[in-house]
């Protein structure tokens, strides 16, 4: 995907979001802020972005979304367990309605059998309904995995959004 593409994608978020009259955050660990940043690159994106946490580290995770150290310990930082947490606590630190959170192994280096290059966990959390997740095994570079999982964050909150209340 095209830095315009991802500019047309965030667009179509925000005016999703708009239009629902809600307003979203993110939660990253492997993107570093990419959400964030596609988000509030859009004009107008103050109206349905409320904020974003940059998580890299596990003790950013527990200290400011309340990931559990059990489950950091239990599940590893990248776990849709540790994502689901992000989500939920992104959620209960902010005036979002919907958030999503990442955690992934973008590489080159840091892979394992267990979890290898290319692995990101994502969840979409909104106040009404129970977290969502999904494992991604995804190909490429650093720059590509990452990138993809910004679109692929970014597209669940467009499919949230878009949800017939």
């Amino acid at each position: 995907m095209t830095d315009i593409e991802l500019d047309t994608l965030a667009g179509r978020v925000g005016a999703a979001l708009a239009a629902r009259g809600w307003q979203m955050a993110s939660a990253e660990s492997c993107t570093g802020g990419w959400i964030a940043e596609a988000i509030t690159a859009i004009s107008g994106s103050s109206a349905w972005f409320d904020r974003g946490f940059v998580t890299y580290s596990n003790a950013a995770k527990m200290e400011m979304l309340g990931v559990a150290a059990r489950t950091l310990a239990e599940h590893g930082a990248v776990s849709e367990a540790t994502v689901r947490e992000m989500a939920e606590g992104a959620l209960a630190h902010s005036l979002a309605d919907v958030a999503v959170a990442v955690s992934g192994v973008a590489g080159p280096t840091g892979g394992t059998a267990a979890k290898p290059v290319g692995m990101v966990c994502i969840s979409w959390a909104t106040r009404t309904a129970p977290a969502r997740t999904v494992t991604l095994h995804l190909a490429g570079d650093r720059a590509a995995i990452r990138r993809q999982t910004v679109v692929r964050a970014l597209d669940g909150i467009l499919q949230l959004a878009a949800k017939t209340p």
